[in-house]
């Protein structure tokens, strides 16, 4: 068991006797706030070269070293879904973000809606977010953010090879974990509306496309958050990496 507590994310490749230049905020977060010192030890990860043990080897104010030891954990992929949500007020897309990636969302993706009452997000803010969520979690993989693109015009583009679990408020009531249950594992997506749902054009549409798997999340009308969580868990209940 390592005695490292800190995890932080960077961008420089990671192997055995490395050195890893801190930027200004991670010094500052390492030392400032978490009171870190020279020969502190710490979990790094970038994404792609599994997780380090490091050693604080230069601490600053504004800057920082660290010397990479030992793997502790080899890199792996996280389970083939991707997340699709209408952007809401800040806070709640940001609780999105930060749950996709603790849920193991492996891209996720921003898309307008006929109701969508956010017109843009923005796509730096969610990479941090991202970020900092696998640095809390123990995530390995880096969830990519696409950038926010029309529900019309990614359906058209769509592959079929990828399936749609999509979240319809307006599904006949019935088991999500059957429907589940019964499908089989592969490329997933999920499909979240905003807070206004769906509209009717949006509906037909969905209903039409043979990949789009449409389940109802239960009785009760969920927040377009807690929609997102429920449907995550679910499929990774069933067909992810939980099982």
């Amino acid at each position: 068991m390592s005695p490292a507590k800190i995890r932080l994310c960077v961008d420089q490749p990671l192997g055995a006797g490395q050195s890893l230049p801190l930027d200004e905020a991670q010094a500052h977060y390492l030392f400032g706030v978490m009171r870190e010192a020279v020969g502190a030890r710490v979990l790094v990860f970038n994404g792609r070269d599994g997780e380090w043990l490091a050693e604080v080897t230069e601490a600053g104010k504004r800057k920082g070293t660290l010397l990479c030891l030992e793997e502790t954990r080899a890199q792996t992929a996280p389970a083939d879904l991707w997340l699709l949500f209408a952007p809401v007020k800040k806070a709640r897309t940001d609780i999105i973000v930060e749950k996709a990636v603790e849920l193991g969302a492996a891209r996720i993706v921003p898309v307008a809606t006929d109701y969508t009452n956010s017109e843009r997000l923005r796509r730096d803010k969610a990479e941090a977010h991202v970020r900092e969520a696998a640095e809390q979690c123990g995530a390995l993989f880096l969830p990519e953010v696409a950038e926010m693109a029309p529900l019309a015009r990614l359906l058209g583009d769509w592959s079929k090879d990828r399936r749609i679990l999509w979240a319809d408020e307006s599904a006949p009531a019935g088991s999500p974990a059957a429907t589940l249950a019964r499908s089989e594992p592969g490329p997933w997506a999920i499909l979240t509306g905003p807070e206004g749902g769906f509209s009717e054009s949006e509906r037909s549409r969905l209903r039409a496309l043979s990949f789009v798997i449409p389940v109802s999340l239960g009785p009760r009308i969920l927040r377009a958050e807690t929609a997102a969580i429920a449907a995550m868990t679910l499929w990774q209940a069933h067909l992810g990496d939980w099982r």
